[in-house]
């Protein structure tokens, strides 16, 4: 198993940064780390890269203990961090063959390297001082030594932070192409990241896990509600529309579009048409709209 991180903690003073954390992340995954600023996530995976100690727990990467055996999982793992740090004076090709060097990778450096320019990217930036690149090409470096040496597992804190929409689009193929050979974690605050590249979402709160599943299906419970959303012809009494059997709640979006938050499984538009019908007015879309991850993420994480 990949990674194993088991009854995780780590407190500052009398504050836990991380309360208690329990997950396992197999081959062939890409999990996401969601939560609001605060949440634990930087500080979890700072844990699993082998850059601060825990305060309580255990975590394996491959059957080796980040504290007792860091070494061995810094040589089967790659860490993109949320800070880029880079050697800004060094030109890209010069900086990958020199991180190369440090995982003696030795006959093997040159094509190597070569690939991973190719992978990420950065033909054309190649022969360029690192301080030269924009903010988007300098997370491709960074990705690009994340990756030099082949790992096991890929840690990845915010990895398409500056990135245009194009050059998001290519980092997220290369993401879910590596996941499907490799244990992938990554945190992210976009939503659509998530449910684009993650095969698993695991959601933190003040340190601890408040939810743990596959993407589709989190956004698909939903805590058990349905949103339905309706255009009228004419204004509508929120009050009147809370009246119908089965609406849990009523709110007002704009013009005369209402949404209407009904219980798991309950499709109540017949009785909203029913309503409309009954109430002399015109009924001009009426429409089930599936929660969103941003919804769920929003209910559980909200003060």
């Amino acid at each position: 198993m990949p990674v194993e991180v088991k009854q995780v903690s780590k407190r500052y003073g009398d504050q836990y940064a991380l309360d208690h954390v329990t997950f396992t992340a197999e081959r062939g995954e890409v999990v996401g780390l969601l939560g609001p600023n605060g949440a634990g996530k930087s500080t979890l995976m700072k844990i699993i890269a082998c850059f601060i100690p825990p305060t309580g727990g255990e975590v394996i990467v491959n059957g080796h203990n980040v504290m007792t055996e860091s070494v061995k999982v810094r040589r089967i793992l790659g860490y993109l961090p949320e800070n880029n740090p880079l050697y800004t004076e060094m030109y890209v090709r010069e900086y990958l063959t020199f991180v190369a060097g440090i995982f003696h990778m030795g006959k093997q450096t040159g094509s190597r390297v070569a690939r991973i320019i190719e992978i990420t990217g950065l033909q054309e930036e190649q022969h360029k001082k690192i301080r030269m690149l924009s903010r988007g090409y300098r997370q491709r470096v960074g990705l690009a030594q994340a990756l030099i040496h082949d790992p096991d597992v890929l840690i990845m804190d915010e990895p398409t932070s500056g990135l245009d929409p194009n050059q998001i689009i290519g980092i997220r193929e290369l993401i879910r192409g590596i996941g499907r050979e490799k244990t992938v974690i990554l945190s992210t605050h976009i939503m659509q990241e998530v449910e684009a590249m993650c095969s698993r979402a695991i959601i933190l709160d003040h340190g601890r896990i408040v939810a743990d599943d596959d993407p589709l299906k989190l956004s698909a419970s939903a805590h058990g509600k349905v949103l339905i959303l309706a255009e009228f012809s004419q204004p509508v009494a929120a009050g009147d529309l809370q009246k119908i059997p089965g609406a849990l709640e009523v709110v007002h979006i704009s013009g005369n579009t209402y949404q209407i938050t009904s219980g798991a499984g309950e499709d109540i538009r017949p009785l909203v048409f029913q309503f409309a019908v009954q109430s002399g007015i015109t009924v001009l879309s009426l429409s089930r709209k599936e929660q969103s991850l941003e919804s769920v993420f929003q209910e559980l994480t909200k003060k």
